[in-house]
């Protein structure tokens, strides 16, 4: 299979329901979708493997046509404008949702878990073609479809069934795909619905059009209502509000957890081995996502991810994951699948992430942090849970010494990464002030072991030559992860320390401005290479805005704005020489930096809440 044939990955645009989620291309092909959970098995995939995986397509029947897409303003509905010689289609493309009323259960408000198309002619006329080809298990299983009717087909096979309605007809279906096409002439209309089901649950039910179209109100009403509360008024307000689109578009409704991505094994090198699952919820995102929230007024939002975490993590403190499923999973075994080619040949295909066992010291700072935000914004630390951040703390004081394969993940040997090690410091430093705020006893060794950790890092942490922190003790090596030291507060912006450290990650880490995460020589345990990474792109943004470099830092996030894709997105990583974006897709790390360089661009002079605890770190 020719990799030409893969669409770029920015050419997709993301469908959710806060349960469910798709990818669609400029095409208005389907190309990866999962209902339920997004860590779910896909009923298309072709992303993964043009040949084998599935797709559902909806366009018009000749390929002579221009195409472009939007957002609905403030919603994740799609609209897909094809315009052809003969006239021109405009593509509908939603998950049904809505919000759950006041009391009412989270899994009342997606009973469905159906994603409607609706096809309509808005000028001469247009022959429209749609294909559905569904392979279930990452292409593993090629189900059966049924024709019930004219306008219906289930589809089932191994743990997963579908109904197909439509109105677009279908010609002589085969056991494993069907399609059909009828010509739509101005004013005129077809619509489709998609619904999962449970197999032994089978039961095809017909929407009329009026319910359709009464669903699609509901959505986009849903969506746009949720828009409007963002609290950001500063000038890059349509961005900031499709990342917050973005952010809650991954989020599980009922658990209220949110995944860093939607997909798995899209890679950081096409062709290469850097391919990872994403669809898990980190720990290390947690206090960026909880700032983001609180700061764009999704309180709601912000306690529902808090009490998550708050289940997902307890137990030992020592059992401590950097990752879970959206569930509260710990078990998240990486299994390569042999059988899929990979996006553009880039294998191998894996599920599950192995990462989640490895020890990575930061994971409790970024616990802590959280914890120390959720109490500055009103959230209550009881006994039950501050006993749990109390021996949270006990860890680092046993293990803080110890190497660790740091906030990158290397499958490396482990080392002594600076970052990490400042994490380490900001978990005692949060549970020393939690201590301070609430009147509660503190453990002596946390202010003792604070400095100790302080004096380390500044003495093995710091290049002699340079005065600029290095990637991990007895390196010279820079670090995109250490423009987060003076944003976790480590030090102030315009220490010089931290003045050095982002003026040569953008000189010597960099490509135009944008930032890799490090040098890719080893250490990592991979072969191959990357592109620079979106969020540490954001960091610096953020870094020169606070410590004074207004226009410079202005510059530079309005060029990284020009990267995202025709609809707002981002992915993992940008190649800032062709454009592309690379990585899993959409993803939410990239959209939470966004999200705080613009708001440290509007007010550069205020520390962000997860920032205040440092600003008396030099005292």
């Amino acid at each position: 299979m020719s990799v030409e044939i893969y669409p770029p990955i920015g050419d997709y645009a993301l469908l959710s329901d806060c349960h469910s989620g798709a990818l669609v291309s400029k095409d208005g092909s389907i190309d990866w979708c999962t209902f339920h959970r997004f860590e779910a098995r896909p009923v298309f995939g072709r992303i993964l493997d043009w040949a084998k995986a599935g797709f559902f397509r909806i366009a018009p029947l000749e390929d002579d046509y221009e195409s472009s897409r939007r957002y609905l303003p403030g919603t994740n509905v799609l609209e897909t404008t094809f315009r052809t010689p003969t006239g021109t289609l405009v593509l509908t493309d939603f998950f049904a949702f809505r919000v759950p009323e006041p009391g009412e259960d989270a899994h009342a408000a997606h009973p469905d878990h159906q994603l409607i198309r609706i096809a309509r002619c808005t000028d001469g006329e247009v022959a429209v073609k749609v294909k559905l080809v569904p392979r279930f298990d990452y292409g593993l299983t090629t189900p059966r479809l049924e024709t019930l009717a004219d306008d219906l087909v289930i589809v089932y096979g191994g743990a997963d069934a579908l109904v197909l309605q439509s109105e677009l007809p279908f010609g002589d279906a085969e056991r494993s795909a069907t399609h059909g096409n009828r010509t739509l002439r101005a004013g005129e209309e077809a619509f489709v619905v998609l619904t999962y089901q449970l197999p032994h649950e089978l039961s095809p039910r017909r929407l009329s059009r009026d319910e359709v179209h009464a669903k699609l109100e509901e959505t986009t009403s849903t969506w746009a209502a949720w828009a409007d509360r963002c609290a950001y008024q500063g000038p890059y307000r349509e961005q900031v509000v499709r990342s917050a689109l973005v952010l809650k578009a991954l989020t599980n409704g009922p658990t209220g957890a949110i995944v860093a991505a939607a997909t798995t094994s899209l890679p950081e090198e096409v062709g290469g081995e850097r391919n990872w699952d994403y669809r898990f919820s980190w720990l290390r995102d947690s206090a960026l996502t909880l700032n983001a929230l609180f700061a764009l007024g999704y309180t709601d939002e912000a306690n529902a991810y808090m009490a998550w975490l708050r289940r997902t993590t307890a137990g030992r403190a020592s059992e401590l994951q950097i990752m879970y499923g959206v569930g509260g999973e710990r078990l998240l075994p990486e299994v390569e699948l042999d059988w899929l080619e990979g996006y553009r040949r880039s294998r191998p295909v894996r599920i599950g992430n192995g990462a989640a066992q490895q020890f990575q010291l930061d994971t409790f700072g970024e616990l802590l942090d959280t914890a120390w935000l959720w109490r500055r914004h009103g959230g209550e630390i009881d006994e039950i849970f501050w006993d749990f951040l109390s021996r949270v703390g006990g860890v680092v004081l046993e293990k803080w010494r110890e190497p660790d394969q740091g906030i990158w993940e290397i499958r490396g040997e482990p080392q002594h990464f600076v970052y990490s090690k400042v994490m380490a410091w900001v978990a005692l430093d949060r549970l020393v002030r939690l201590a301070e705020l609430d009147g509660r006893e503190a453990d002596s060794r946390w202010a003792a072991e604070r400095e100790e950790i302080r004096e380390l890092i500044e003495r093995d942490g710091v290049d002699e030559a340079t005065q600029s922190f290095v990637q991990y003790f007895g390196s010279s090596s820079l670090d995109a992860s250490n423009l987060m030291i003076p944003i976790v507060g480590f030090v102030p912006h315009d220490d010089p320390r931290a003045r050095v450290t982002a003026d040569r990650i953008a000189d010597e880490l960099s490509a135009d401005g944008f930032v890799y995460r490090y040098i890719t020589d080893g250490v990592d345990g991979l072969s191959g290479e990357e592109a620079t990474f979106a969020i540490c792109s954001f960091w610096l943004v953020e870094c020169l805005a606070r410590a004074g470099e207004g226009e410079r830092a202005r510059e530079l996030y309005e060029r990284l704005l020009g990267f995202c894709n025709d609809v707002g997105l981002l992915a993992e990583e940008i190649d800032p020489h062709s454009g592309e974006l690379i990585g899993n897709f959409p993803q939410a790390f990239s959209h939470l930096g966004l999200i705080q360089a613009a708001i440290a661009l509007d007010l550069p002079e205020m520390s962000m809440s997860m920032m205040e605890a440092g600003a008396a770190a030099e005292a």
